[in-house]
């Protein structure tokens, strides 16, 4: 702790606020408290590890606040828990043999086609529609989360912004759904940091801090939504899912 400057601190409870803030709802945290990881110098491997620290701890924040506030379908999402949380501790040990490049292209259309459906139905997820699944739809459900706790693993930038949207898909409204979002997001987290710790690629020394400040953003923005509603969650999730869209695209031209 000695060698670290108060001011890197100072720079990364900030950036950890203002990341949990968003993250508390349609996910995309990532976006800002990575790279504030990547500026204190650490390598990227490291900041994404101990990204997870501090992104656990937020969400789990975030995933009380919702419970509280009623949000979350329990009976659904403790089902899908254990799925999601295989899925991400799978992924956590396969990126260490295979590049998460080989993902982007195909990441990168599912976020295009996300953000216009989205936008153009715009009447989507103001009331929730959800009843129980057929075991067909069930099946291709519970696939799908465990295939984003997988990527949360191996990649992880707008894991909640794709669990909420497939929230969406079988009838949620925009609300439930980041409330079921935010309690699977925090296994898959969970499941990934567990792996990173095994790893020894977690630095707590900047992660904890980060977390705290997590913390209180989380709290913060579950708060926020859960107050302003179906109508601030969508536009939320409109904007985060154009920013994952271009921060892609820029990654491709780069070179990652």
């Amino acid at each position: 702790m000695e060698d670290i400057q108060i001011s890197t601190l100072l720079l990364l409870m900030f950036f950890g606020f203002l990341a949990a803030f968003i993250d508390s709802v349609v996910g995309g945290g990532g976006l800002i408290s990575i790279p504030a990881l990547l500026f204190s110098g650490l390598s990227p491997s490291a900041a994404i590890a101990t990204n997870k620290l501090a992104s656990s701890m937020g969400s789990l924040t975030s995933t009380i606040a919702f419970i509280r506030s009623g949000k979350i379908d329990f009976k659904l999402v403790s089902k899908l828990f254990p799925l999601i949380f295989i899925g991400s501790l799978l992924g956590a040990w396969v990126v260490n043999f295979v590049s998460p490049e080989l993902l982007k292209p195909m990441i990168l259309v599912l976020l295009i086609a996300i953000a216009i459906y989205t936008f153009f139905k715009k009447d989507w997820g103001q009331k929730s529609t959800y009843h129980t699944l057929t075991w067909q739809k069930a099946a291709l459900f519970a696939f799908a989360i465990f295939a984003i706790g997988f990527y949360d693993g191996f990649l992880g930038a707008g894991t909640g912004s794709f669990i909420l949207f497939a929230f969406l898909m079988i009838g949620f409204d925009f609300l439930h759904s980041a409330g079921n979002a935010k309690f699977l997001n925090f296994g898959s987290n969970l499941a990934a940091l567990i792996m990173f710790i095994f790893l020894d690629t977690v630095n707590f020394s900047y992660g904890i801090p980060m977390g705290i400040s997590m913390i209180a953003g989380a709290l913060a923005g579950s708060k926020f939504a859960i107050k302003k509603g179906v109508a601030y969650v969508r536009v939320l999730f409109i904007i985060v899912t154009v920013i994952l869209i271009v921060k892609n695209i820029m990654d491709y031209l780069m070179g990652g």
